[in-house]
């Protein structure tokens, strides 16, 4: 489902909406997740996050689990693709995330996207989990997830953070091997730990949603490929950008950053000038995070699918 050479996805609604308000119910966000399909959405993505605690937000904001939902979501629907976006490391063993990625897969029918990154903070230490040193201990997981995730033989690992005697994943789902990986990577060590190893490079909104503030980052994973040896052509580029179908001021007010905005055909060309910095994958957070939103940004979908 690709226009432009951009295909297009929708992040669903798994936080409590700030400022104070309520999480999405599950309800909704089935809703959602059925009508992105209906409107040609290449991919639904469930975040991955715990509990954040941002000093200019009035209290706490929690997420709802993202595996739990990804089953609910994958067994919901029947033709658009259900991505983690992304799964911690700091949060998940890597035995746990291909034994996850396995069965989620076999949920969805193969429809399946594992997304993966080094985690950060977010709540984590507060239900036990270290957050320290998080980029080394990603990248040592990595060494006991891929063999896991990709290969056929039983896998035995000793490190400093992780450890593995004669694991292997079973059973496995109708992609043995072959569910796709997502990484996510903002800094040189995770570019190049995705360069190495993932189908699709991941990156998110941070001070603007807009195309040209993604082209340094499409520009430096070129030249990490190049340094290890890999076709920049052969890797995909998702970025998770902010859309404001009604210039709510929403993404300035929670401190998110530039988002897209404008009338219909605006928000259309801005999405599709993301093929012209390099990026194959657009995911949608609409702002507000909720159905009335989706529905206002229902012309853009059907317009780039």
């Amino acid at each position: 489902m690709v226009a432009m050479g951009v295909a297009l996805g929708l992040v669903l609604p798994m936080w409590e909406r700030p400022p104070g308000g309520p999480a999405a119910s599950w309800a909704e966000i089935r809703a959602m997740a059925c009508r992105a399909e209906e409107l040609g959405a290449d991919t639904v993505w469930l975040a991955g996050e715990i509990l954040w605690r941002v000093p200019d937000w009035p209290g706490p904001v929690g997420w709802w689990d993202c595996l739990t939902m990804a089953g609910a979501v994958a067994a919901s629907t029947s033709t658009v693709n259900v991505g983690s976006w992304v799964m911690s490391a700091v949060q998940h063993k890597p035995g746990m995330i291909a034994r996850a990625a396995e069965s989620l897969d076999e949920i969805s029918g193969g429809r399946f996207i594992l997304g993966l990154g080094a985690g950060h903070g977010g709540g984590a230490d507060l239900f036990g989990f270290d957050t320290d040193r998080t980029v080394p201990r990603y990248l040592e997981a990595l060494e006991v997830l891929m063999p896991l995730l990709r290969g056929d033989a039983p896998v035995t690992f000793a490190g400093e953070f992780h450890r593995a005697t004669d694991a292997e994943v079973r059973p496995r789902g109708p992609r043995a091997g072959r569910v796709p990986l997502m990484m996510g990577g903002h800094s040189p060590r995770t570019m190049t730990a995705a360069a190495l190893h993932a189908d699709v490079w991941s990156a998110y909104a941070t001070t603007s949603s807009l195309p040209g503030a993604f082209a340094p980052m499409t520009g430096q994973l070129d030249r990490i490929c190049a340094d290890v040896g890999r076709d920049p052509r052969s890797i995909g580029r998702s970025v998770g950008v902010f859309v404001e179908p009604d210039s709510s001021g929403m993404a300035e007010r929670l401190g998110l950053g530039l988002p897209i905005t404008g009338s219909v055909r605006q928000i259309i060309d801005t999405i599709g000038g993301f093929a012209d910095v390099g990026v194959t994958r657009v995911e949608i957070h609409p702002l507000p995070h909720t159905m009335a939103a989706l529905e206002k940004l229902a012309p853009v979908y059907e317009a780039l699918t």
